[in-house]
């Protein structure tokens, strides 16, 4: 295969790789048109590389545009598993709305900023303190159900399979179980109906690399998000590495070495 790589730290050991900055897009588009997978871009990047040069991107296309913001991400979970996604109010941020969505939610809840990552950019709501302040960060309205968890599974998929899946555990201070808030990692085994929730999702959306985020509460499964680039605590990077490899070789269309394709098959007389 041959590989162009925007992000040298995820595709450290990946053979037949080209690594790129993110700028060199625009003077090094002959290689990139010529690539069988491009991999990692920069999210800014992906008009330009899927529509402009023609380029198969690796994570999907979908990973990118459903992972990029929390509000598309919910909706896209709502159509696919509104069963396992847990009660979300989104609107634009109007007194109207703020007061609609105060009257709605029940006490605790949890209120998110759209675009965010690594347990940034998330509130528990406990009065309306809290919810004037959360109002004043942002223009759009994202509230959800407060589900009485101390623990999520992240659960890494690359393609069709499951790569890793362990537990995060609350950090001390609480609410948070992103181990770049505290939270603690926790390898015992994560059950079938968690990895199975996160490969329909996967599958049912298009994405082929992600780290999903979902809680049990009794055996039920709740997804909160996906992140299309994950953290690799609790992740074999050689496993992950190989995972990868693996997914791009198998989706690699052979090269066809007759350009003039297939011959036809002629009737023969009998």
């Amino acid at each position: 295969m041959n590989l162009v790589s925007f992000n040298v730290f995820r595709t450290l050991g990946f053979p037949d790789t080209t690594v790129l900055k993110p700028g060199d897009i625009f003077s090094h588009k002959d290689l990139l048109a010529g690539a069988d997978w491009v991999l990692f871009p920069e999210y800014w990047q992906l008009n330009a590389l899927v529509y402009g040069l023609n380029c198969r991107v690796f994570p999907s296309e979908a990973s990118y545009r459903i992972g990029h913001n929390k509000v598309e991400m919910t909706r896209a979970f709502e159509v696919v598993a509104p069963a396992h996604t847990p009660w979300t109010m989104i609107e634009a941020n109007t007194p109207e709305s703020q007061d609609h969505i105060w009257d709605m939610m029940t006490l605790p809840f949890v209120a998110k900023l759209p675009k965010a990552s690594m347990g940034e950019g998330v509130w528990l709501i406990e009065s309306t303190q809290d919810w004037r302040e959360y109002c004043a960060k942002t223009d759009v309205l994202y509230a959800q159900e407060y589900l009485p968890i101390d623990r999520d599974a992240r659960v890494v998929v690359v393609g069709d399979k499951v790569v890793a899946a362990y537990w995060r555990m609350q950090s001390e201070q609480g609410f948070y179980n992103n181990v770049s808030k505290g939270g603690a990692i926790d390898t015992s085994p994560v059950p079938a109906v968690v990895t199975d929730l996160a490969l329909r999702l996967a599958q049912d959306l298009g994405v082929n690399h992600a780290g999903f985020d979902i809680a049990l509460v009794g055996q039920h499964p709740f997804v909160f998000e996906f992140n299309r680039l994950f953290g690799n605590h609790g992740v074999d990077s050689k496993k992950l590495r190989d995972a990868i490899l693996a997914y791009l070789t198998a989706n690699t269309e052979p090269e066809d070495n007759d350009p003039e394709g297939p011959q036809p098959l002629w009737p023969v007389a009998v």
